[in-house]
């Protein structure tokens, strides 16, 4: 069932939202050759804690961290380490969630480590576009496909690979709620949009094929060919004329 969310409860995921993008841009700060991954996730839990929130990735059906970093063909849920070094030319994706007074934010940025190849910086671009593009069809009316058909005619010229097994989501007093969004599929299909509805939409578009492979510790997920994948997410409310981003600090 599809949660219409209050005024209030807007209010307190859009705070959520502005703690989760208040740390990821100071994590941004700190992504460069030479850090683990597992002082960024260090850095996120302290200046999520500190701001009067919590980590909603951690502990959550086990996740061991409060972030999930996921570099280069790691395309989600990859675990932070003090043996993961970052070096020049890898992308990071940093996907996490915080959860302010019960209520959940969530979104996921694929950030560059020093100068990276132009192959894999258009994936970069286009992933975000794309993101983007499926915002736009986010508003009362239309039905939670024509943002998975916008997101696929938008990314298959480009002949990238469109992840199947993990989409958006709902979201609220839980990390994943209904509607489930994903990144392809006909328009005109799935729930109709209403005010009020609250969901994470994240395009995961991957260089090479789109098939995947969970290693052995049943959260790394990989691309089956090994080559880079990039991930954006926004959390977002329909409102009455369209919708709104919650999870960043300036309007996009």
């Amino acid at each position: 069932m599809i949660q219409i969310k209050s005024q209030r409860e807007i209010g307190l995921m859009r705070e959520a939202g502005r703690i989760l993008d208040a740390t990821r841009q100071m994590l941004k700060t700190h992504i460069r050759p030479g850090i683990s991954t597992d002082q960024l996730d260090q850095l996120a839990e302290k200046h999520i804690t500190q701001l009067g929130a919590s980590p909603s990735f951690k502990g959550y059906h086990g996740f061991p961290a409060s972030i999930c970093t996921s570099v280069n063909e790691v395309v989600v849920h990859g675990i932070p380490s003090k043996k993961k070094i970052l070096k020049e030319g890898d992308i990071i994706t940093l996907d996490f969630g915080v959860n302010y007074k019960g209520y959940h934010a969530d979104s996921a940025t694929t950030f560059p480590v020093g100068v990276i190849k132009e192959d894999i910086k258009t994936l970069l671009e286009i992933t975000e576009q794309a993101l983007y593009v499926g915002l736009r069809m986010a508003m009362p009316g239309n039905h939670v496909s024509d943002i998975s058909h916008a997101i696929e005619s938008f990314v298959k010229p480009y002949g990238y690979g469109i992840v199947e097994e993990f989409t958006g989501h709902g979201i609220g007093k839980d990390l994943h709620e209904e509607p489930f969004v994903p990144n392809f599929g006909q328009p005109g299909q799935g729930p109709v949009l209403k005010p009020g509805m609250t969901f994470c939409i994240e395009p995961m578009i991957n260089l090479g094929t789109k098939h995947v492979e969970v290693l052995s510790d049943h959260w790394t997920t990989v691309t089956a060919d090994r080559k880079p994948s990039a991930h954006f997410e926004h959390m977002i409310v329909i409102t009455e004329t369209g919708y709104d981003i919650l999870t960043t600090l300036t309007k996009e």
